[in-house]
């Protein structure tokens, strides 16, 4: 039912994929439209790891903060070099490339993730207690973002990541510093805040293209309790109910144009006290991680939706695997919620785009992370200029094709895409056995695990892909030596692969395995028929063998394990 509806908006139009010249949106009821009254869905991603790093993303383990990040680098080359890092990180990380693709691919949004220490100073440094001194990098480097957004028809969210004195207990989220008071310990903090997004509103109040301002992004502190760290049970978020009604006081007294967004306690998700609504142009955001794709895991979003009649976004999701993108994708577009996911690219597997850092860095993870030998200044400096110049950009990324599929195309398509075109001539040919088809679980593959449902389960954090590399999909892949393989396959798990037929045949299928149990058992399907394929050893390995009839044309077949366990390495076919 959900692709159906989701089929009807796309079909009526109602589903608006590019931002319009002139074209502010806005909120009617519980929808967001266009000028012309026509609903829009937003469907985005967020640009985490630009303006404010968070240390998972560069692989960093308890490295959280930016500010710790950024104390370790220096240890090692000195401030002056630090300072040419990061400003190498800001020129590169996002660029006219980037947001092209974004265009390109299908996504209509990009949520900013903004630090406010690019655009003003910390309290502490400022010359005169309770004034503002403004920097120009962040408003330059916003302003160059929108005008990519605005050459490739994309909306823009900006979105206050990091808040003055941070917003919350998870300090890598915001830079937090424990040491320091946070945003809702000092009045100057807030005074900040709310100067800051006055700034914001009065140089961007004309720009069409910027869709919405995100106010704080995922607080999570308990007012009433300390031990309720992150606000989860707090049910007097009347501080935070105030620091919206200003900052929406300080932007509507220079923008009236602009959508405001506001996020619950507790990461985003607890409204308790926060509504009813003040402004007339308001979203109400939630933030969806690790639990069930039901209609009851967003139910009290809708219910806030119903109450208050007014919009919903879906403003932050993610990390998990292609399965849970494209369920949760599917689920809130057929109610007519957009989104934006997380984040767009980050050193790992699960996102649109990979960063491969180099070598150098590498050890510079090993000496940080595992005692490994501190490597020289001169060689830190060399790899984390490689990293920030090289590695980061848009041409130096692994493109995950799958993942994009999986947010965009997935959630309204039954069935499979080739992941690569396997042409199967006169001579026969050959195909990777991690180049199994585009598609969910049940379609495209059958694998045990397929997707990270820890904060439902209560249990750890699943993994999906136990190799972490390749394909963001339940089926295991790894390198255990050069070659990539499918690892740990087991019992009732399968993979398909369309082929290009060019003339109807007889073939032979030879399918290599690296690894196998004793008593492993294959089989390959063609439409209803299925062939055991027998086993022979090879040196490094075995062969499963079978013979086929194939027909001309695009032919899906499907390669399962009966028993046993096995790795795949690729699959061989060759005319009889």
């Amino acid at each position: 039912m959900r692709k159906i509806l989701i089929a009807i908006l796309t079909a009526l139009g109602l589903a608006s994929t590019t931002a319009a010249a002139g074209d502010f949106l806005r909120t009617e009821g519980t929808q967001i439209v266009d000028g012309a009254g026509k609903p829009v869905i937003l469907r985005g991603m967020g640009l985490g790891g630009w303006m404010l790093q968070e240390g998972y993303m560069l692989q960093l383990g308890e490295f959280g903060q930016q500010h710790v990040i950024r104390g370790k680098i220096e240890a090692l080359i000195g401030p002056q070099k630090t300072g040419e890092f990061y400003r190498a990180w800001r020129a590169n990380h996002v660029r006219e490339a980037d947001i092209k693709a974004m265009a390109d691919w299908g996504y209509n949004s990009v949520r900013l993730p903004m630090h406010y220490n690019l655009f003003t100073l910390p309290v502490e440094r400022e010359p005169v207690p309770g004034e503002q001194t403004w920097l120009e990098t962040g408003f330059a480097l916003t302003d160059q973002l929108l005008e990519w957004c605005e050459k490739y028809g994309l909306y823009l969210i900006l979105d206050l990541h990091a808040a003055p004195g941070g917003q919350g207990n998870d300090f890598a989220i915001s830079d937090r510093d424990p040491d320091r008071p946070s945003l809702w310990q000092s009045e100057a903090n807030r005074e900040k805040t709310i100067a800051l997004w006055r700034k914001l509103a009065a140089r961007y109040k004309d720009e069409p293209n910027i869709a919405a301002y995100d106010l704080i992004n995922e607080p999570n502190w308990g007012f009433s309790d300390a031990g309720d760290r992150h606000g989860c049970d707090e049910r007097y978020n009347w501080p935070l109910r105030q620091l919206y009604r200003d900052i929406s006081a300080a932007i509507r007294s220079v923008d009236r144009k602009h959508m405001l967004i506001i996020e619950g306690n507790c990461w985003g998700n607890n409204y308790a006290s926060v509504l009813p609504p003040w402004d007339d142009n308001l979203v109400i955001s939630f933030h969806k991680y690790w639990n069930e794709n039901t209609r009851d895991s967003i139910a009290g979003a809708l219910a806030l939706r119903d109450r208050y009649d007014v919009p919903l976004w879906l403003g932050e999701s993610g990390e998990n695997s292609n399965a849970w993108f494209a369920d949760a994708i599917e689920l809130v577009e057929s109610e007519g919620i957009g989104w934006a996911f997380w984040p767009l690219k980050k050193i790992g597997f699960n996102n649109p785009l990979e960063i491969r850092p180099n070598p150098g860095y590498q050890k510079l993870l090993d000496y940080w992370k595992n005692g490994g030998p501190k490597p020289s200044a001169e060689e830190a400096y060399t790899a984390l200029m490689r990293l920030a110049r090289e590695d980061i950009r848009f041409d130096n990324n692994l493109v995950h094709r799958d993942v994009v599929d999986a947010m965009l195309d997935q959630p309204h398509r039954d069935g499979t895409l080739p992941f690569r075109t396997h042409r199967i001539g006169a001579d026969g040919g050959r195909l990777l056995a991690v180049d199994y088809d585009l598609g969910r679980p049940g379609s495209a593959y059958a694998d045990r695990d397929t997707a990270n449902y820890h904060v439902t389960t209560g249990g750890p954090r699943a993994p999906w892909n136990r190799g972490h590399i390749y394909r963001n999909d339940g089926v295991d892949i790894a390198a255990p030596q050069r070659d990539t393989l499918v690892v740990e396959m087991q019992a009732g798990e399968w993979l398909q692969y369309t082929l290009a037929v060019r003339e109807a045949g007889r073939f032979r299928v030879e399918v290599r395995l690296p690894q196998r149990d004793e008593d492993t058992a294959l089989w390959l399907q063609l439409g209803e028929r299925r062939y055991p394929l027998a086993l022979s050893a090879r040196d490094g390995g075995a062969l499963g063998i079978a013979e086929v009839e194939l027909e001309a044309g695009a032919q899906a077949v499907r390669l399962g394990l009966e028993r046993g366990t096995a790795s795949l390495e690729q699959l061989r076919l060759a005319p009889l």
